[in-house]
């Protein structure tokens, strides 16, 4: 049975001219088509690239409540709705969607195998804190007059939210996500990049990831961190 993906690599084939092949050892695709060099960015997102780019996504926000918490230390203003805006973004993408990947197909794979299961545990428990220090931002920043009241909280919430996912995606990134394709064999590799594609679609829509980072880069630009040439030095 044809996946979506299948069905956009045989229109971009299509699209550049890909005659369709019958003979083995054609070099066919699983659709049964050869594809040209031009069509071969349509490679699919192997399930480690994609739960990175969200690290990636992640640690984009991490800035912007760096940023936060720099200003609101000092007593500098800082606009309370960006604020909001990027602990409710972490919390419908990151917290909803990424960890819960994590937590369905990453995490049992690993404990059925038997490998790195201490570490697994431990992400888990980091996810739960995570998901508590989220609602201790999002309570802090509710009214202005509550945001105000609640600097002292929320200065020690974003801090603690910060020092936890810079180890924790790092760990992530190069300790449980490299082991995956050792425990799990090729197909189950390329079915679980289905599964995670499906319901990344059916969460936040064709060009899911694509939307996030654009919310993202508007939050960037409210509080002046978008140019990446301001952290050269």
């Amino acid at each position: 049975m044809l996946t979506r993906r299948d069905f956009v690599g045989l229109a971009a084939g299509l699209s550049f001219g890909a005659l369709p092949v019958f003979g083995k050892g054609s070099g066919k695709s699983k659709a049964g088509w050869s594809m040209t060099k031009e069509v071969k960015h349509e490679e699919e997102v192997t399930p480690a690239e994609d739960l990175m780019r969200e690290h990636g996504a992640l640690n984009r926000m991490l800035l912007i409540y760096e940023s936060a918490r720099d200003s609101l230390s000092i007593d500098k203003q800082f606009p309370r709705k960006v604020i909001v805006d990027t602990a409710s973004l972490i919390r419908d993408f990151i917290e909803n969607y990424h960890e819960q990947l994590e937590e369905e197909h990453i995490f049992p794979r690993f404990r059925k195998a038997g490998k790195l299961v201490d570490l697994v545990d431990t992400l888990q428990a980091q996810h739960k804190s995570g998901k508590k220090l989220t609602g201790v931002i999002i309570a802090a920043t509710e009214s202005d007059s509550v945001f105000s009241a609640s600097r002292p909280d929320l200065v020690k919430a974003l801090s603690n939210f910060i020092k936890m996912y810079r180890p924790h995606e790092a760990r992530e990134d190069t300790v449980l996500f490299p082991e995956l394709r050792e425990i799990i064999n090729e197909h189950e590799y390329k079915l679980l990049g289905e599964q995670f594609e499906e319901k990344e679609h059916k969460l936040f829509g064709e060009g899911g990831f694509k939307h996030i980072i654009d919310q993202i880069t508007e939050l960037e630009k409210k509080i002046g961190i978008y140019e990446l040439k301001q952290f050269t030095f």
